[in-house]
């Protein structure tokens, strides 16, 4: 089975958050990411990697206000200075919290200009920190209206354009489905460019098993041609969280 992480902004939410660290490491989980990381004292955080022998496999570039605040600025026209403030504060949290990969938000945009804002923005950020793994990731339309990176043939045509040795893709399996209505294929088409996997069950997002994504499927598909990086678990959970891991020993 693939190594799990489990997204302490989806998973174990019946939790204050500085407890989800333990609850997930009880569960059997070995990484954890959190998107937006920003509201707590780095220290924090790392003493709960620390103490439960966890590692912090992804944050995302913060936009300003999650609640309803714009999902980043890095494909926005006029917002570079913006998004370079963002991306410089989410830096030096990833390098406090360890964090193998760093989520890069495109924002809501459309467009050519967009997407040479995109390229540039990329860019930078790649070139400012190229010891640090970068990543974006296609998110659909319809959970989030007016996200710029809405096509995974889009998210490799720019990663060729960019052409940075430290950008990736990042593939959410619930995403790709809502997209493209075929998850499967998206990973036939771009898997050698992902560094970076999210699962969540379809339809409802919850949890990963044997459905219109057939996730037992793709975890022995992941053994089989050696992925080596984080599956992260990020869905909202039928039940409480630790009644519902069944996914992570096989079960469908």
């Amino acid at each position: 089975m693939p190594r799990f992480a489990a997204n302490l902004d989806f998973l174990f939410k019946e939790l204050p958050f500085l407890d989800r660290f333990q609850a997930a490491a009880q569960a059997g989980f070995r990484g954890v990411e959190v998107l937006f990381p920003y509201d707590h004292a780095a220290s924090e955080i790392t003493g709960r990697l620390r103490v439960h022998e966890l590692e912090m496999v992804l944050i995302n570039t913060p936009p300003p206000n999650w609640a309803g605040g714009p999902r980043g600025f890095a494909a926005v026209p006029g917002g570079e200075a913006r998004f370079r403030h963002d991306f410089t504060r989410a830096l030096r949290f990833a390098r406090a919290l360890g964090a193998r990969h760093l989520h890069i938000m495109a924002g809501r945009a459309r467009g050519l200009v967009a997407r040479r804002t995109f390229v540039e923005n990329l860019k930078w950020a790649a070139a400012e920190a190229p010891r640090q793994s970068l990543t974006i990731e296609p998110i659909n339309r319809i959970d989030m209206e007016g996200y710029f990176l809405d096509d995974f043939d889009l998210a490799a045509e720019v990663l060729a354009e960019v052409g940075a040795p430290n950008l990736g893709l990042q593939y959410d399996a619930y995403h790709a489905q809502m997209i493209t209505g075929d998850a499967e294929q998206v990973w036939a088409d771009h898997g050698h460019l992902v560094r970076h996997v999210q699962v969540g069950g379809f339809p409802g997002r919850h949890e990963p098993l044997k459905g219109e994504i057939d996730y037992p499927k793709f975890f022995r598909a992941l053994d089989t041609i050696g992925y080596r990086g984080w599956v992260s678990g990020e869905y909202h959970p039928a039940g409480k969280t630790a009644d519902g891991l069944g996914w992570m020993r096989g079960e469908s």
